[in-house]
């Protein structure tokens, strides 16, 4: 798996439940965010466990579509970073294209995409996007 710790590589301390993955850009990375986004929420459960059963999935789900829109709409490496807040769980997804992720019409009939953006906004409780030289940063929060 291409996922790694960032900084100093030690990991974080079980008080932060805090972690930082880097992707490479590849078709491959989206099933690994989704198994480093897994792996968080184990670690976190362990200590907090959701109100609901259903957090966990709505996490897993919104990591899953962040990490696939990268890979269709801003090629090339990405970072995706969980934390703990006091009331959910903080997602940032960093990728390499400085535009703005739009809304697209949903048409169920021609199979096409168009969802997942929708989907992110339905699940979040608060999503921004903050632009910089180097790309963008997608920041969500989720309820646990």
């Amino acid at each position: 798996m291409t996922t790694e710790p960032r900084g100093d590589e030690t990991p974080p301390s079980e008080e932060t439940y805090e972690r930082e993955f880097s992707f490479a850009g590849e078709l491959r990375n989206v099933t690994e965010a989704r198994l480093a986004a897994e792996d968080f929420l184990g670690a976190l459960a362990r200590v907090a466990p959701p109100g609901e059963h259903e957090y966990w999935d709505d996490i897993l789900l919104v990591v899953t579509e962040l990490a696939a829109n990268v890979i269709q709409y801003a090629p090339g490496p990405f970072d995706l970073r969980m934390r703990r807040t006091f009331d959910g769980v903080h997602v940032t997804m960093r990728d390499s294209s400085t535009t703005r992720p739009e809304p697209r019409p949903f048409h169920p009939r021609t199979g096409g995409g168009g969802i997942g953006w929708h989907l992110v906004h339905t699940l979040c409780s608060q999503v921004s996007v903050v632009v910089h030289d180097e790309g963008k940063d997608i920041h969500v929060f989720l309820p646990w």
